[in-house]
């Protein structure tokens, strides 16, 4: 996802803060659904489906799908915890600067799973798909944050790079025109 998107105004030299848009659109809202349909699905699995297929893991096992489900859902709730601030600005319920401040508490930068891990095959489908799941979730929010809240490029209103290629292009011929 690229950061800016240069407007279709020539006159104006400003960009367009593509990841300031996203945050405000359907997409997004697609995404704020997504994730918290995954939370409602991981805590449905885990207090019932997940319980019965834990019971069934050899004790290595078992002892692996207690520390992965306890990742999966320290991620998700990292998740849920940015998504539920960026809808908070959305709505106009809390400041940017405000959800600046609170976002600095929830780590994106990742909860890692054991995917490498002897026995993981072994964990029960159902747990696996949440994880890989919340693990693709995480990326593009992580992504999306960093676009938002990451350095912003500062941007030459003054320069033209269309003007200053074609000027290194006929530098390059021999046929300067200005």
């Amino acid at each position: 996802m690229s950061e800016y998107v240069v407007s279709s105004d020539p006159s104006d030299p400003h960009p367009i803060a593509f990841a300031e848009r996203f945050a405000n659109s359907d997409t997004f809202r697609d995404l704020f659904r997504e994730g918290m349909t995954l939370v409602e699905e991981t805590a449905s699995y885990l207090d019932g489906e997940g319980r019965r297929d834990s019971r069934t893991l050899p004790r290595a096992g078992s002892l692996l799908y207690t520390t992965e489900s306890m990742r999966l859902t320290t991620r998700l709730m990292q998740l849920a915890s940015w998504l539920l601030l960026q809808r908070a600005v959305n709505e106009g319920e809390i400041s940017s600067e405000q959800a600046n401040s609170e976002k600095r508490k929830v780590r994106l930068d990742g909860v890692p799973t054991a995917s490498a891990v002897a026995g993981y095959d072994e964990l029960p489908d159902a747990l696996r798909s949440l994880i890989e799941r919340s693990s693709r979730l995480q990326e593009r929010i992580r992504h999306l944050d960093q676009a938002m809240y990451g350095p912003k490029p500062v941007v030459d209103a003054t320069a033209n790079p269309v003007a200053r290629d074609l000027g290194r292009l006929a530098d390059a011929f021999g046929a300067r025109r200005d």
